[in-house]
């Protein structure tokens, strides 16, 4: 059987060319989305970089595909739900770049420690003013990583060759995990305060927009050297303008911006900030990785097999998807609260079955995977799916157990997620009621009846008056409206639960007044 495949961005030739020898190759590049509909129900699979959208639109006109192939990383311009809705896998090459931008964080943190781009601006110039571009050694200097994935753990190893202290923070990564890398880990306040030279390798997400800010910025060392080549919008970039200015900061690099190209942005103009234009992934052998990794991928799918790098979830089988599907759901929304209410670095995630669920147990994976999907989610870049949720745990140093019992404590059936930390533990219960009305009804030992969607502030307090009506009155007065109360507690006068539902985001400043109320132990917010 012939198949025919569509390259619509521009793709190394190593990667054309292993196509090529398997199936039909169409280069067309610079297609719009009309242009796009218009062919691609001749196609098989679809191969693409950054230029093409991917939309809705364009998937449901492609009525042969098997296989969209992103060659990168990012795969936002893909519409990866329409795709997962038609049975088409998507894939993606998250490693081909790793060295590039690895080798890229080096070499900016090099320029910029040596002040290497002024001084061949000044010497192209005709001018040889050595004394006024006076370097840093980097021996001995703390370096603090934010974020030790992939690329991170690539940069630790690099500036250990330099005689660097590496420090790292990173919330899924335990200690005894960084220290088989030499690497200490420590909470970013810590890391903020330690580090001489500070290099960001995290996804953009509402945890890490702004991370870097004047507030974390004025705990940090004066002197101090701030590196991006992950994601713009992760430093705000008018207070590190205004921290270079003020001599907080000595000097930053940075490949992303909040805004590309960053047209008027204050850092272009400062002597002691080193930019390039995104070029984190720009290498001739990255480019060559990607293509060649997402070409193998689209000829073991057309093979009728499996992707390396799949980033869609699979569809449940039709014949169990009635059955399953509330399950899942209910274990992904279990997965994304605990990871949010829960502190430190996991450790291991256990999911048990109880009663009408062990019966079921030939087709639960899917469903421990969603509840692992849920866990990780909220903090980490890559994606994750049923396809690769315990790997990702795995390579994080998770450890991933399910359990069954017919013990149900009262409920026909019941789904629970542990999670432990190296600072303790937390679990989450849940079940699905009828065929597929799904309740949170425990979260340790405290019972609710909770709809796991939207938006939550769960608070633990000592059970007695006074506590719950100041809380509403401090999210009323910044018009926050709460949709729904419920409080648990095992003893009067003891320790009791609170979540209250709300029908928006709740900034943290408003969190922390929260927790400042007398009797109010902690506080959460967290999105479901």
């Amino acid at each position: 059987m012939s198949y025919n495949v569509l390259v619509s961005d521009p793709l190394a030739e190593e990667g054309i060319e292993i196509l090529k020898n398997f199936c039909n190759v169409d280069e067309k590049t610079g297609l719009s989305e009309d242009e796009l509909v218009g062919i691609i129900g001749n196609y098989d699979a679809l191969v693409v970089r950054s230029g093409t959208e991917v939309t809705a639109r364009v998937i449901e006109a492609a009525t042969k595909m098997k296989y969209i192939g992103r060659a990168g990383a990012g795969v936002d311009n893909i519409d990866t739900d329409a795709a997962t809705r038609k049975g088409i896998i998507v894939a993606n090459a998250p490693e081909g770049n790793t060295l590039a931008a690895t080798e890229h964080t080096m070499a900016m943190m090099l320029s910029l420690a040596r002040r290497i781009p002024s001084a061949n601006a000044s010497l192209k110039k005709g001018e040889w003013k050595r004394s006024k571009f006076m370097g840093v050694e980097m021996n001995e200097k703390t370096l603090g990583i934010v974020g030790f994935g992939r690329i991170g753990r690539e940069v630790a190893q690099r500036a250990q060759s330099f005689n660097m202290r590496v420090v790292a923070y990173d919330p899924f990564i335990t200690p005894e995990r960084g220290a088989q890398f030499g690497v200490e880990m420590m909470s970013v306040e810590e890391l903020f305060r330690v580090a001489d030279v500070i290099t960001v390798h995290t996804p953009l997400i509402k945890e890490t927009k702004h991370l870097i800010n004047a507030a974390s910025i004025a705990t940090m060392k004066d002197g101090v050297r701030i590196i991006n080549c992950a994601r713009g919008g992760i430093i705000d970039e008018k207070a590190l303008a205004d921290a270079i200015v003020s001599g907080k900061v000595a000097g930053a690099a940075l490949d992303v911006f909040e805004e590309e190209p960053p047209t008027g942005s204050p850092l272009l103009g400062l002597d002691t900030v080193v930019v390039t234009p995104h070029l984190g992934a720009s290498t001739v052998e990255a480019q060559k990785n990607v293509a060649i990794s997402i070409a193998h991928q689209c000829i073991d799918v057309l093979k009728g097999g499996a992707a390396k790098y799949v980033v869609n979830a699979p569809m449940i089988p039709t014949e169990l998807q009635e059955t399953i599907e509330p399950y899942a759901r209910l274990a992904e929304r279990m997965g994304r609260l605990v990871s949010q209410v829960v502190g430190g670095a996991i450790t291991k995630v256990e999911v048990t079955y109880a009663g009408d669920l062990v019966e079921m147990r030939q087709n639960l994976k899917f469903v421990t995977r969603m509840a692992i999907k849920g866990i990780l989610d909220p903090v980490l870049q890559r994606p994750v799916n049923i396809v690769n949720a315990e790997f990702v745990a795995r390579e994080r140093g998770i450890a991933v157990a399910e359990t069954m019992t017919e013990e149900s404590h009262g409920f026909k059936n019941l789904i629970s997620i542990t999670i432990k930390t190296k600072d303790g533990e937390e679990t989450i219960s849940g079940s699905v009621f009828g065929k597929s009305r799904v309740r949170i009804v425990g979260i340790g030992a405290f019972t609710m009846d909770l709809i796991p969607e939207g938006s939550v502030v769960i608070s633990r307090h000592i059970d007695r008056p006074g506590v719950i009506g100041p809380a509403a009155t401090i999210l009323g007065k910044h018009a926050i409206n709460i949709a729904g109360m419920q409080v648990g507690r095992v003893s009067a006068g003891e320790e009791a639960l609170m979540v209250l539902n709300v029908d928006s985001d709740v900034p943290e400043n408003v969190m922390d007044e929260l927790r400042a109320v007398p009797g109010i132990i902690s506080a959460t917010f967290a999105t479901l």
